[in-house]
């Protein structure tokens, strides 16, 4: 699958408090990833037409996507749910890599969807699924669902996790290496994610990279966190942490070949950031890019 993959480099997940910076210095970033849900609501399944989508947060999409390369990475597929699985969101998902031209699309390795007393619950938390063969079945028909409707490759993202599943049979690593074996789905390696779990469960992230097979990977994202109530949380809040960045250069070495390196903050933190603070995060990713690249 990834030979087939353009190289794009380093690129920012978008919010709209990047329009002005990106429409102003589009050279920032080689590409940018988008969150297509967040641009459309979810009318009910009765409804004729359930995908309302909104220009008008649309067009810096639109114009944007004239400069650079756009990326798709969706969250509300829910792929782990055991009874909800959203063939309408896969082929609205379809209809949006066509629009974009996205050379790959992505989503969360979780759920977040519940089917209750026959409708659909939104648990408003991406949570973490059993590494066990019954979900690695369960996953990979869906991944091949998808493959089969979508007409770019597909990614998944590795989850935070706050507390252990027990009598898992599989660790994570192995899991996601299997997934992605079995189904030829490539994995986008959140290494930020991997830090929120190693510092809370105790375990060397930099070890957890190094057994995920290299071949796989075709993305990284890239964020920072902080700590709340005893634990360190993926909260996307303002710069990588330090550790992040010293795993993404081991990362890079382990990966050589992957594609795409993200980075991520949630718009509530801008104004600490602002953009001088964007500017130097994106530039401190692609020097370590280049050193690998």
């Amino acid at each position: 699958m990834r030979a087939a993959l353009p190289t794009l480099g380093v690129g920012i997940l978008y919010n709209p408090m990047l329009t002005e910076l990106l429409r102003e210095e589009p050279e920032l970033i080689d590409f940018l990833e988008i969150i297509p849900d967040s641009f459309w609501t979810v009318e009910k399944e009765t409804a004729p037409r359930r995908y309302q989508e909104h220009d008008t947060f649309t067009e810096p999409i639109e114009e944007l996507a004239r400069r650079v390369p756009v990326v798709l990475h969706s969250v509300d597929l829910s792929i782990g749910s055991g009874e909800v699985f959203d063939q309408e969101h896969v082929a609205q998902i379809a209809r949006w890599q066509s629009r974009f031209r996205s050379p790959w699309h992505s989503d969360h390795l979780s759920f977040s969807r519940l089917g209750v007393t026959g409708h659909d619950q939104n648990t408003a938390l991406a949570i973490p699924v059993p590494y066990d063969q019954e979900l690695l079945d369960l996953i990979g028909s869906r991944v091949r669902y998808v493959q089969s409707v979508v007409p770019a490759p597909f990614l998944l993202e590795n989850n935070v996790y706050f507390f252990d599943l027990p009598d898992q049979e599989m660790t994570e690593p192995e899991f996601l290496n299997r997934l992605c074996r079995e189904t030829g789905c490539g994995l986008l390696l959140d290494l930020h994610n991997v830090y929120a779990n190693a510092r809370n469960h105790g375990f060397d992230p930099r070890a957890f990279v190094s057994q995920i097979d290299p071949s796989v990977i075709v993305e990284f994202h890239i964020a920072g966190g902080d700590e709340y109530m005893g634990m360190y949380t993926d909260s996307h809040a303002g710069p990588v942490a330090e550790a992040v960045w010293e795993n993404l250069e081991h990362a890079l070495h382990h990966a050589p070949e992957v594609r795409a390196v993200t980075y991520e903050f949630h718009e509530s933190y801008y104004r600490q950031l602002k953009n001088e603070g964007i500017r130097a995060q994106l530039r401190r990713a692609r020097e370590v890019w280049s050193r690998h690249h």
